[in-house]
């Protein structure tokens, strides 16, 4: 399975964006999409992630109550909607799957710019 990132953009503080990944493959019920992100000069960071089957969500304090992570099982693709958008989100964002060694499957990240 490949993942491909996509929806970034340049937005102003306070805007909306919501990214797309896209899975080449069907999921399994069992597995679990992640989104992270990189900053300049920073370590990549855990964003949120959802578990395929039953959707249940979970999120970095950091986006809580900002960000909500979804999946459209029938697509193959999960969502990272981001709300209320602060210049420190800005990074490339990545997707991946959890496997029982970690997180794997990285997709190609999509940069999301926020000016204030």
């Amino acid at each position: 399975v490949q993942l491909q990132a996509s929806g970034g953009g340049s937005v102003q503080a306070g805007d909306s964006l919501r990214l797309s990944c896209a899975s080449s493959g069907r999921l399994l019920s069992s597995a679990r999409m992640g989104w992270f992100r990189k900053a300049p000069g920073k370590d990549r960071e855990f964003v949120a992630a959802v578990r395929w089957g039953v959707g249940t969500t979970v999120y970095a304090d950091s986006v809580k109550g900002r960000f909500t992570v979804s999946r459209d099982r029938a697509e193959n693709t999960g969502y990272l909607q981001m709300n209320s958008l602060k210049p420190e989100d800005t990074a490339d964002y990545y997707c991946a799957l959890e496997k029982s060694t970690g997180w794997a499957s990285w997709g190609q990240g999509t940069q999301v710019t926020v000016s204030s």
